[in-house]
């Protein structure tokens, strides 16, 4: 039976990937008590594409940005669930952390990064509100455009 954070997902109409393994020498997750700290995710999308490619600033539209943070965030929830097999169990988003694919001068990363902060609020509500850094910077791997990286409270 889905849990209540499931079910949230399937009204907005997000299905969960088996998550994708680590692209070098880390684990997707840690869990150290009730944290969980969940590695950087790229824009894959559901069929295994980047979202988006390239660099804010340079070919890459802000809403495009912010579809990629909203699979960078799908990609971080897929982890967390293979790290506790519940969703439910996750009882705050502590923190979300942004990296941009940006060009020199672009300057609205944290426009870019609502795209996976809002993904958050509208999953878990008020669970959801989260402390935040945005970083922008020169390469992401594969030429993504958003990486983002999770801590959560979890039980």
């Amino acid at each position: 039976m889905a849990g209540m954070v499931e079910k949230k997902l399937q009204e907005l109409g997000i299905s969960l990937q088996e998550p994708r393994a680590p692209m070098a020498n880390y684990v997707p997750f840690v869990r150290t008590g009730n944290l969980l700290h969940v590695s950087g995710q790229i824009c894959f999308d559901g069929d295994g594409k980047l979202a988006a490619k390239g660099r804010l600033g340079d070919g890459v539209s802000i809403e495009d940005g912010q579809k990629a943070a909203r699979a960078c965030a799908i990609n971080l929830l897929a982890q967390v669930k293979a790290a506790l097999g519940d969703l439910d169990k996750v009882t705050r988003v502590v923190r979300l952390g942004g990296f941009i694919n940006s060009a020199a001068g672009f300057t609205d990363g944290p426009k870019v990064m609502n795209g996976a902060s809002d993904l958050m609020v509208a999953v878990f509500g008020d669970k959801g509100k989260h402390a935040r850094s945005t970083v922008g910077v020169a390469a992401l791997p594969a030429d993504a455009t958003v990486e983002v990286e999770g801590l959560f409270e979890v039980s």
